[in-house]
């Protein structure tokens, strides 16, 4: 299957790599027999898949134990539209009440950053059909308008969305009534823009 290209502001794109960098050297001297992967999930990686909405922190599980300074991730940087934004690691992300498919991080797309040494810091994106998934338990207005910009990009379809999200229920720690019904609400927006995209 086709990788999509992925379109982050390349101001962005820099300032992720660096505070990425900064959690590398976090690691020390230490050189781990496997690379060290953070999932990354949220506006994130929304931003990387689409270009839109500019999110302020990065939402992303580190698979390890690393002592992590918050001050040390965080940098200011001017946007493509001009504007000063200050961007951070949000070291209190927790994806254990998200509704998570227990494969998503295995299979979540490796990206290539420079000044990030990938044989001791593997930073990947959550899929875009996983990246949908994730959104399901909070489901809030940026909820739904997240998983509208993934289907307006032909990133996610509602087959496909119902089928890993009834696949995440069994690991759920939630109300399944609620998440069942916003399975549903979110495979009718998806309907709704794959069809606009075929109307266009």
């Amino acid at each position: 299957m086709e990788l999509p290209e992925l379109k982050p502001d390349p101001a962005y794109l820099k300032a992720f790599a660096t505070i990425m960098s900064r959690i590398e050297t976090a690691l020390g001297s230490h050189h781990p027999t496997m690379p060290i992967v953070v999932g990354v999930a949220g506006g994130a990686a929304l931003h990387f898949y689409t270009g839109v909405r500019i999110s302020k922190d990065i939402d992303a599980k580190v698979m390890a134990r690393v002592l992590l300074d918050p001050s040390d991730l965080q940098v200011a940087y001017r946007a493509e539209d001009g504007h000063a934004r200050l961007f951070y690691f949000d070291t209190q992300y927790n994806d254990s009440f998200a509704l998570m498919h227990r494969d998503a991080y295995d299979d979540a797309r490796p990206i290539a950053l420079p000044g990030v040494d990938a044989s001791r810091l593997a930073v990947k994106l959550l899929t875009p059909l996983d990246l949908a998934v994730s959104k399901l338990a909070r489901f809030n207005d940026q909820d739904r308008e997240d998983i509208r910009a993934l289907a307006r990009a032909g990133l996610i379809v509602g087959g496909t969305l119902r089928r890993r999200a009834e696949e995440a229920l069994p690991d759920y720690v939630g109300n399944l009534v609620r998440i069942r019904t916003s399975i549903n609400v979110a495979c009718r927006m998806v309907a709704q823009e794959t069809r606009k995209n075929k109307d266009q």
